[in-house]
């Protein structure tokens, strides 16, 4: 069977390259006579492995050298607990920006660590849109402010990064991961979910600064406090040793496209054309305000459940799966991730085309 178009929000596609890669190393991984699935943790060909992801990631995205990079387990939902456990750490005060579904469980579970508010969010136009705020919007006071960079239900994203003085910046990178370039500087810890742009589901990339480490409770789990991790060089316990290996592959492929500036260009390139054929179409609308429009989760409707339902079917007849909007929202979704080819995206506009012609 040849391979689908996979617009799926996550697992998604990876890079042809890569799974090719894996599956000739899958029963001997480069001669040591066995795949990287059965290898110890403890050898020197993993630690080879995952010394050659962290260092091939520092490169990817620029990390200081006071930055801890972790790789964790546990995936997003783990790290809304481990976020305010460690950087509760004075005051006990955070100020979150609701954006979106996973931003709101993300402040919902801080609630149960701390003074923990939000102070902006765009519910009020069911977050179709990326509240515009600074300095002032936030507690003085706040040990830190945290933000999801990119809404994978509702298709919207940062095009700024907020301004909290001199209060520490969280964020949840999980959808955007590696897609466009950020000052890792301007935050104090990234985290985000392997499964979108990076690999399979199973690990996620923690990068914390130096100085907010040490600060979880005394009470907290042995797991959940991130010195823990970076003490250990994300071996405390057994890691999620083949998804590192694949993000680890990943990263190399990134490499080879550009770096993160090249991955970045061709993922506008790619949006905007996306974006383009929904705005002309008379069939199509997007919700979301075109400035804060993802580049990573394309949502679009035709106002019509039914013909939602039906767009979704034959598409699938295409060769185009996983295209129906999440099931709190409804609607289609187009995740582009960075792996998806271009003729993936040229595909799916096509059969839009198409699509809409037959139902007038």
């Amino acid at each position: 069977m040849d391979r689908v178009y996979n617009f799926s929000a996550g697992p998604s596609t990876l890079p042809v390259e890569v799974l090719q890669e894996a599956a000739a190393d899958m029963l001997n991984y480069k001669g040591c006579g066995m795949s990287v699935m059965e290898m110890s943790h403890r050898s020197q060909d993993f630690q080879d492995i995952i010394d050659a992801a962290e260092s091939d990631l520092r490169d990817l995205m620029n990390i200081p050298d006071n930055y801890k990079v972790l790789f964790l387990q546990g995936g997003g939902t783990l790290q809304f607990s481990m976020v305010p456990i460690n950087l509760l750490r004075n005051t006990k005060k955070a100020d979150y920006i609701v954006t979106g579904n996973w931003a709101n469980k993300a402040y919902q579970e801080a609630t149960k660590f701390g003074d923990v508010i939000a102070a902006a969010s765009s519910k009020d136009k069911n977050f179709t849109y990326i509240p515009k705020v600074g300095k002032d919007a936030f507690r003085k006071d706040a040990d830190y402010v945290y933000i999801t960079t990119n809404n994978t239900i509702y298709g919207t994203r940062y095009n700024y990064i907020p301004d909290t003085g001199d209060i520490t910046l969280a964020a949840d990178q999980s959808s955007n991961f590696l897609s466009e370039e950020y000052n890792v500087e301007d935050f104090g810890l990234i985290y985000a979910g392997a499964q979108k742009n990076v690999g399979p589901a199973g690990v996620t990339i923690v990068i914390i600064r130096d100085d907010l480490l040490g600060f979880a409770p005394e009470s907290t789990p042995i797991y959940l406090d991130y010195k823990t991790h970076a003490d250990k060089g994300s071996m405390y316990n057994t890691p999620p040793c083949y998804s590192i290996y694949i993000a680890g592959l990943t990263f190399k492929w990134i490499k080879k496209m550009g770096g993160v500036k090249g991955i970045e260009q061709h993922n506008i390139e790619q949006a905007e054309k996306l974006y383009s054929a929904i705005d002309n179409s008379s069939l199509f609308t997007c919700p979301v305000v075109k400035e804060d429009r993802s580049r990573m989760n394309a949502v679009f409707v035709t106002g019509d459940k039914d013909l939602d339902a039906k767009f979704v079917a034959e598409a699938r007849e295409h060769g185009i799966v996983n295209i129906k909007g999440h099931r709190s929202v409804g609607g289609l979704r187009a995740s582009i991730y960075n792996a998806m080819p271009d003729e993936g995206v040229d595909a799916l506009i096509d059969f839009m085309k198409k699509f809409e012609m037959e139902n007038k």
